[in-house]
C-alpha cells in the first residue's frame, strides 16, 4: 500500500429500495475506520436516504450516473445539481455496465468529467478491457483510448481511476495480484508527473475478504471499487480493513 489514503468505494448497482438503506448505511457509518475513505455509490432512490443516514459520519455517498448537461430536456436523466442539492459527495460515471448496455461513449464521459468538475463533484471514473481485448494484447491502447479521450489526463477534478477489468467484473475471476499492478502502474504512467503520485487508482472485479489484502498490498492499488461484496455490512468492512495502512 502506497503513502496514497486509501479509498473503498461500494457500488451497488440496482440493489437496495430507500427503505433498506437507511439501517444499513447508518450501521456502516458508524464502524468506518478512521484511516480509510470509504463511499457508497447508491441508486437514485436510495440517495436521500444514505445521505440523511451518513450525515456527520466520514462516509462518502455518490450517485451511480448523472447526464453531461446541467438542465434540459433529458427525460429519465439526472444532472450534477439535482445531485448536489441532494447533498451526494460525488458520482461514478464510465462503469462497464453503462458502456456495454447504454452505448456511453468516451466522449460523453468526458463531458461529463467536465460537467462533474465544475459542480464541485467528487468523481470515480472506471476503465478496463474486456476479455477479448486481452486476448487480442490490446489491454494498454483501451486504457489509453479511455484515459486520453475521457480528458482524464487533462481534468483538474477530483478524481479517482477505477481499474475494472471487464472480463472480471461479477464473474468470480478476479486479476492476479502481479496482472492487475501492471494495468495500474500502465495508467498511472498516463497521467503528468504533477498527478500520478497523487492519483488514487482503485481495482474493481471480484474483490472480497480473502483477496483484498493481496491486491490492496501492490504499490500502484488504492483501494476498490466493490460490487457484490458491498451489499452486506461485514463483507464490505472486511475489504475495508484490508486497507488499514499497517502500522
Amino acid at each position: 500500500m502506497s503513502s496514497r489514503r486509501p479509498f473503498i468505494a461500494g457500488n451497488w448497482k440496482m440493489h437496495k429500495t430507500a427503505a433498506e438503506t437507511g439501517g444499513f448505511v447508518r450501521e456502516l457509518a458508524g464502524r468506518v475506520p478512521a484511516d480509510v475513505d470509504v463511499a457508497v455509490c447508491v441508486p437514485y432512490t436510495s440517495l436521500a436516504a444514505a445521505i440523511a443516514a451518513a450525515a456527520g459520519s466520514p462516509l462518502r455517498v455518490y450517485a451511480q450516473n448523472m447526464h453531461q448537461a446541467p438542465h434540459g430536456a433529458f427525460t429519465g436523466e439526472v444532472s450534477a445539481p439535482m445531485l448536489l442539492d441532494l447533498g451526494a459527495d460525488g458520482v461514478l460515471i464510465g462503469h462497464s455496465e453503462r458502456r456495454q448496455y447504454y452505448n456511453e461513449t468516451d466522449e460523453a464521459l468526458a463531458e461529463k468529467l467536465a460537467t462533474a468538475h465544475e459542480a464541485g463533484l467528487e468523481v470515480i471514473l472506471a476503465v478496463g478491457e474486456t476479455e477479448e481485448q486481452r486476448e487480442a494484447g490490446d489491454t494498454e491502447a483501451v486504457l489509453a483510448r479511455q484515459i486520453e479521450q475521457s480528458g482524464a489526463a487533462a481534468s483538474p477534478a477530483a478524481l479517482t481511476i477505477a481499474y475494472e477489468p471487464v472480463w472480471a467484473i461479477g464473474t468470480g475471476r478476479t486479476a492476479t495480484p502481479d496482472t492487475a499492478q501492471e494495468a495500474h502502474a500502465f495508467i498511472r504512467g498516463l497521467f503528468p508527473a504533477s498527478r500520478a503520485d497523487r492519483l488514487r487508482i482503485q481495482y474493481g472485479g471480484s474483490m472480497k475478504g480473502d483477496n483484498a489484502p493481496s491486491l490492496l498490498a501492490q504499490p500502484d492499488i488504492d483501494g476498490g471499487l466493490i460490487g457484490g461484496a458491498s451489499l452486506e455490512v461485514d463483507a464490505f468492512l472486511a475489504i475495508v480493513a484490508a486497507a488499514v495502512p499497517a502500522g
